[in-house]
């Protein structure tokens, strides 16, 4: 009896310290946004406030580098999106010369180290000649991100209902209808979710960035030249920013994810009854 019950609280037991070493670094990072250190230290709790919630937004040696690296994330993420969407149907619904190889290819810049990457980016901008800046940093972001959209977006378009899609052209819809209609509001919490992964990915990156960004510093650059002579607790406090701000995202996409299912489901049933 007493094996049985510690069999069944081993596996939740041991999820919750996984659980709970994950988001440790996450805790001390939003008690830390709160500190208020004597110096450029910010390892020992000395005092609460928020001056560092307040404060940060009229130093330009942070607020430069954080829109820099906002802008790159939020180009590069409808861009990346919108490639990487069509791309994934393309690959997911039409057979073409090519096509089992672009499934392949499509995997490498996940699978392929970024410094690997970071080097290859630097060698053909030297190549070509090309200047490094904001330009090459977002062709440097799209590139890495188009892969993982499109690897969101199959996983919703694998289990898509062909038939709602059919019921609508019974319908007299057309194509272009059927698919702002039917197909894009089905399929809209996988493209919500690529997106949100892209300006996750784009946002914090650094490695990729470096050998891509000449002169240009965005965020990750600038905390990683600070954290050389000590981390302003400003930095935790956009950190705190950003994981909430991630958090709500998440939210709203498990949400409209949830929603789209049970829609699905509906329209299922009602294609079935007909």
């Amino acid at each position: 009896m007493g094996g049985s019950r510690f069999s069944r609280w081993l596996l939740p037991g041991f999820t919750g310290l996984v659980v709970a070493f994950l988001f440790t670094p996450i805790v001390v990072m939003i008690i830390f946004s709160f500190n208020s250190p004597r110096g450029h230290q910010n390892i020992t709790w000395q005092g609460f406030t928020f001056d560092n919630y307040l404060t940060m937004w009229s130093r330009p040696d942070i607020t430069g580098p954080l829109l820099t690296s906002l802008v790159v994330a939020v180009v590069s993420t409808i861009v990346a999106t919108a490639f990487g969407t069509m791309i994934a149907l393309s690959l997911t619904r039409y057979q073409f010369h090519g096509r089992s190889i672009m499934n392949l290819l499509i995997f490498i810049p996940m699978t392929a180290p970024e410094i690997i990457l970071g080097a290859s980016l630097l060698t053909l901008w030297v190549a070509l000649g090309t200047g490094r800046g904001l330009p090459t940093i977002l062709v440097a972001h799209i590139m890495f991100n188009i892969s993982y959209v499109v690897v969101t977006v199959r996983a919703r378009l694998i289990g898509f209902n062909r038939a709602l899609e059919e019921a609508g052209m019974d319908l007299y819809a057309t194509e272009s209808t059927t698919f702002w209609k039917v197909t894009f509001p089905i399929i809209f919490p996988g493209i919500l979710a690529a997106a949100l992964l892209a300006f996750a990915l784009s946002i914090d990156d650094y490695v990729i960035t470096l050998f891509s960004a000449g002169d240009t510093i965005t965020f990750p650059l600038w905390v990683y030249g600070a954290s050389r002579i000590g981390i302003p607790p400003e930095v935790n406090a956009l950190g705190t920013i950003f994981f909430l701000t991630a958090f709500a995202f998440i939210a709203v996409q498990v949400w409209a994810q949830r929603r789209g299912g049970r829609g699905e489901e509906a329209g299922t049933i009602a294609v079935a009854s007909r």
